[in-house]
């Protein structure tokens, strides 16, 4: 469990003491609203350092969200937000370092990037905002669009298979992966503590929904008339089951999921949550579930501990100190070799 920075003697902080006095520029109605006020939330609950925190984005609508967050913050550079995070959480470990990125900035041109620090385990929390369409530059279709979508840009309908960004990061050995919807809030709160509580690389993805550009994207995961019947909550340790009476559940046949009725089969037969195995292959049949064929998940997929990048090359420096001594950083540049040129 991560060691949180909490503030120091200024009376208890409230919710509002964690944002900025900029007037907040996203379109009336976007789920970024809410995505802000539940991170505010969670900062307030957890008395969160703002001296000690920081908050990184590459480029987007998402990446406005330094600006927004009373902390220190970065806007960077499309698609290269992790790299400005991993280098300052190596320099300064002792901060707080959160990552904002879209399905844009994040998994086109920002993907070797995101791949690199989730499989270093680098001490940072990333929120991927995914309304599955280019929002900042007018709705072009984005990595995580579905095949078929229609847009300025694909007016034919997009040809390409989206990327399940859940799938990625564990394909990469994510030692913290979740999902959560932006205005399910009590869920996305929670979620969010759960992150910023983990040591190594949280990746949260949450849907977020484009109401200029994409709007009801993810009404099916949204509207309460038939959420029950489209979700699952993972919750460790408990079967999956879903539906208005729990009356639905998921059980595997051979390798694949199968929806079962959870009344007419035995608890037994259904499918175990088990967040914390150190094989991330049951996350990963959990992330290949979409809706409308499965319910989709929403909740943590994976939390484990395994070794911190920061922490590694720490090490290595302490080792390497110990056996060659300190350095002459003069000597490294000019090395043992020397010529004059006349």
């Amino acid at each position: 469990m991560s060691a949180i920075p909490t503030s120091p003697s200024l009376g208890v902080l409230k919710p509002a003491d964690y944002g900025t006095d900029q007037d907040v520029r996203w379109c009336p109605g976007c789920g970024d609203y809410s995505i802000l006020m539940q991170m505010k939330k969670v900062f307030a609950k957890l008395q969160v350092d703002r001296s000690k925190t920081v908050f990184i984005s590459g480029i987007g609508c998402s990446s406005r969200f330094p600006y927004y967050m009373n902390t220190y913050g970065f806007h960077t550079i499309h698609g290269r937000a992790p790299t400005f995070v991993t280098g300052l959480k190596l320099a300064r470990p002792d901060l707080n370092v959160w990552m904002v990125t879209g399905d844009g900035d994040g998994l086109s041109i920002g993907g070797n990037h995101l791949m690199h620090i989730i499989r270093r385990n680098v001490d940072v929390k990333i929120l991927l905002f995914n309304n599955r369409i280019y929002g900042l530059t007018k709705g072009q279709y984005s990595p995580t669009s579905e095949q078929g979508k229609k847009t300025k840009s694909t007016p034919m309908g997009a040809p390409d298979a989206p990327i399940r960004p859940i799938s990625l990061a564990l394909a990469a050995d994510a030692s913290f992966v979740a999902r959560s919807v932006d205005v399910d809030v009590k869920h996305l709160e929670y979620v969010l503590e759960q992150a910023a509580r983990h040591k190594g690389t949280a990746f949260v993805e949450i849907y977020q929904n484009c109401n200029i550009f994409n709007d009801g994207a993810y009404e099916w995961a949204t509207d309460k008339s038939v959420k029950t019947e489209n979700v699952v909550y993972l919750e460790h340790g408990r079967p999956l089951v879903f539906g208005k009476e729990n009356n639905r559940g998921i059980r595997l046949n051979g390798l694949a999921p199968e929806v079962v009725d959870a009344k007419t089969v035995s608890p037994d037969d259904l499918l175990i949550h088990d967040e914390k195995p150190a094989d991330p292959s049951l996350a990963f049949l959990l992330s290949r579930m979409r809706y409308p064929e499965f319910p989709e998940p929403m909740g943590v997929f994976r939390a484990v501990e395994r070794d911190v990048y920061g922490d590694l090359v720490r090490g290595q420096n302490r080792d390497a100190v110990a056996r060659l001594g300190a350095g002459d950083l003069q000597h490294l540049i000019t090395g043992d070799e020397t010529w004059t040129v006349e």
